[in-house]
């Protein structure tokens, strides 16, 4: 009902109306605002404690090693094949040629200005790629923690779990009740906020109708449609194979358990403000142990994008064909690559993605301003390729859970519980 009262009210108020004195653009920033720093004030200590707990709880390396190569081996293979379809999609439909000629021109570049982006990764080239481990040691966690850098807030808070396995007595119990308090609030709090989450969705989405309306599609619209047909195509047919295959569950279960997840993330356009939520339906709703979903969720929301890597594709291969650049086997296969491992360390924050094109339009050298092509519906896309990220997210967890022997994975009695 929000993300329908949204469309209706974004389309009637645009930008230049009033209530009461008071823009209305801005009551929807101020009430979106309000809603994603309350979801983003809750990411660090959930990630903190969620994995800590998770990883103290299983006892041993073996267990650990085990449970990790799994999930990383799904997150991989998941990318790789989001990737693909992107691939397929763009090289049949061409949304970079109109009529037979390059869509440059009659595309135009947008007005917005691309110089923050360009500058974001001025010098970086493939060099970002190894930054990403760089990352992964955050030289001062405090600060880390400060500047939401996710990468080194886990892999920190692996090593804590697992050398809290590593003692005994009393000072392992008094840690791991700690923890285990504070993961516990954690999930209080989230589900107080979660309850303004009509509220929030209907601002963030509001304004964003307001702000873009629908003429700005009309001259992107087959590459929209290509994004979108990609995107549906991983979301409603690879995953859920892959669930229906592998974990021995029903698709359609696990998308109504979903389903709250989903809507916050569409409207947030961010996986990581997004996870407290996913980690709250994956465990109440869905049924998979706090074991796993503490390990494979906070890991998730970091290392893997499946529609950002999707969206890398089709975008880089959208302006090389609107430029009238023929890209042969290789540079496509570089293309292919470089989304993989670019997408593992894109942010789960709002239009993180744009980098990351620019890293792969450097790396077949095409120019960095091409991304004001794609500016235009960024945002729209943003939101949905962030739902497809988040899916499977939760798709991991149920698997990985089935793999390790859980029962009672979407069951009646857990799929009709309440957020």
């Amino acid at each position: 009902m929000a993300l329908l009262l949204a469309v209706l009210a974004g389309t009637l108020s645009g930008t230049d109306s009033s209530l009461l004195g008071v823009p209305v653009l801005a009551i929807y920033t101020f009430l979106g605002t309000l809603f994603m720093n309350a979801l983003k004030m809750l990411i660090v200590p959930l990630i903190f404690s969620s994995i800590i707990t998770g990883v103290s709880a299983m006892g041993d390396g073996e267990s650990m090693g085990r449970l990790g190569g799994k999930t990383l081996l799904y997150y991989l293979l998941t990318s790789m094949l989001a990737i693909l379809v992107g691939l397929t999609a763009v090289n049949l439909l061409q949304p970079g040629i109109i009529d037979g000629v390059p869509a440059r021109d009659a595309i135009g570049l947008s007005e917005t200005d691309t110089s923050a982006i360009a500058g974001a990764v001025q010098g970086q080239g493939m060099g970002e790629v190894v930054n990403i481990f760089v990352r992964m040691v955050p030289p001062n966690i405090v600060s880390a923690a400060a500047e939401g850098q996710m990468l080194g807030l886990i892999f920190f808070s692996l090593l804590f779990g697992y050398f809290m396995t590593r003692i005994s007595g009393e000072p392992a119990r008094v840690l791991k009740d700690f923890w285990q308090g504070v993961f516990a609030v954690m999930m209080k709090i989230t589900d107080w906020v979660m309850g303004f989450a009509p509220i929030g969705v209907f601002a963030l989405v509001a304004k964003v109708v307001a702000t873009t309306g629908i003429a700005v599609f009309l001259p992107l619209m087959v590459f929209f449609l290509t994004v979108l047909g990609a995107l549906a195509t991983h979301l409603l047919i690879t995953l859920p194979l892959m669930l229906k295959l592998f974990a021995r569950v029903s698709p359609a279960r696990h998308f109504k358990a979903m389903a709250p997840a989903l809507l916050t993330a569409f409207s947030t356009a961010s996986s990581s403000a997004t996870l407290p939520l996913t980690m709250d339906c994956v465990e109440k709703r869905a049924g998979v142990s706090n074991r796993v979903t503490s390990f494979v969720l906070p890991l998730g929301a970091t290392v893997n994008m499946d529609g950002t890597a999707l969206y890398e594709c089709v975008a880089a291969m959208f302006i090389a064909q609107a430029y009238g650049i023929e890209l042969g086997f290789a540079t496509q296969f570089t293309v292919v690559m470089v989304a993989l491992l670019t997408s593992i360390g894109v942010a789960g924050i709002p239009s993180a993605s744009l980098v990351a094109i620019t890293i792969i339009l450097t790396a077949i050298g095409l120019p960095v301003e091409a991304v004001g092509l794609i500016l235009a519906v960024d945002r729209v896309l943003d939101m949905c390729r962030t739902s497809v990220n988040v899916f499977s997210d939760s798709c991991g967890a149920v698997l990985i859970g089935r793999l390790e022997g859980e029962t009672g994975i979407l069951n009646d009695a857990q799929l009709n519980r309440p957020v």
